[in-house]
């Protein structure tokens, strides 16, 4: 088993996990990870609390994905908070999940005050059975790969470098709801996304893809996060998206939104008619885009 938050279950989390499958077959054992929900510092120190990379539901499946059969999600309160991480070890890896291996990261801390580590997971696990295997970074040619490189990169419209340290594209989920109609009134019938993730992508345009649950396909698109300044003052942020050759009434459908690459800054034009021959120019280089990079 292994312990953490696993935000992004990104390509170091990824490496974990598989090796804690591979691990677990060999032993003839479930492959469990265990996991806290909500992130800690959101009932700690929820001024300092990360927009979560992804929805509970995405890290299920990505963690599925890796060959895990079991999570456990224990529910973090203050009361929780305060738990000694002798006890934890003992009452929940040892009493109830009776744990052969603990794998976890080099650095990974827990319990009361950040009172456990790697020392006391070992003197205890000495005692109880158990062993335990403390698991290097993971790092491409930059840093370490971290949540935080991903959650940066997002936030500054970087998506591929996110892309490439999550191993996938960056995705939100969500609902399709009815906007204002605007860009069906300027010939490109939008999907308005309300989405479940906590983090968007910085504002600006994107090459997306957009699996509609229905047609159990994925179907390229052109998507605009932001506040619309061409036809609107001090409007809410929208994500916007424009499916290609898509005329289907879609709304209150279930989507997933893929991120590829940007393509532009959100932009404030001198009226409609410049806004609707950038859209055009948008559109095209979406179709040049998906040519290139054919969705499967």
């Amino acid at each position: 088993m292994t312990v953490g938050n696993f935000d992004g279950v990104h390509l170091g989390h990824q490496a974990m996990l598989r090796d804690v499958a591979k691990r677990a077959g060999e032993l003839g054992a479930p492959a469990v990870v265990v996991t806290f929900e909500p992130h800690p510092l959101k009932v700690l120190h929820p001024e300092r609390a990360p927009r979560m990379i992804q929805t509970l539901r995405q890290k299920e499946e990505a963690i599925e994905a890796c060959g895990i059969d079991a999570l456990v999600l224990v529910p973090f309160t203050r009361d929780f908070s305060l738990t000694p991480a002798e006890d934890f070890i003992r009452d929940l890896l040892v009493k109830r999940l009776v744990v052969r291996e603990v794998h976890v990261g080099e650095h990974f801390m827990f319990g009361r005050e950040r009172g456990g580590n790697m020392e006391v997971l070992r003197r205890i696990g000495d005692a109880a059975g158990f062993t335990v295997t403390g698991i290097a970074d993971v790092t491409d040619a930059a840093a370490a790969i971290s949540s935080s490189r991903i959650r940066n990169g997002l936030l500054e419209g970087d998506v591929t470098s996110a892309n490439a340290l999550l191993g996938r594209a960056y995705a939100m989920d969500g609902l399709i709801a009815k906007g204002d109609r605007m860009g069906r009134k300027i010939g490109f019938p939008t999907m308005n996304l309300k989405p479940d993730n906590e983090l968007y992508p910085k504002d600006g345009v994107y090459f997306t893809s957009v699996r509609i649950e229905s047609f159990q396909r994925s179907f390229p698109c052109v998507t605009n996060i932001g506040r619309r300044p061409t036809v609107y003052e001090d409007f809410a942020t929208t994500i916007e998206s424009y499916i290609l050759d898509f005329s289907s009434d879609v709304y209150g459908e279930r989507v997933r939104l893929s991120f590829f690459d940007r393509v532009r800054d959100e932009q404030t034009f001198p009226s409609l008619l410049n806004l609707t021959a950038q859209i055009k120019r948008d559109v095209e280089a979406t179709r040049l885009y998906f040519q290139k990079h054919p969705l499967p």
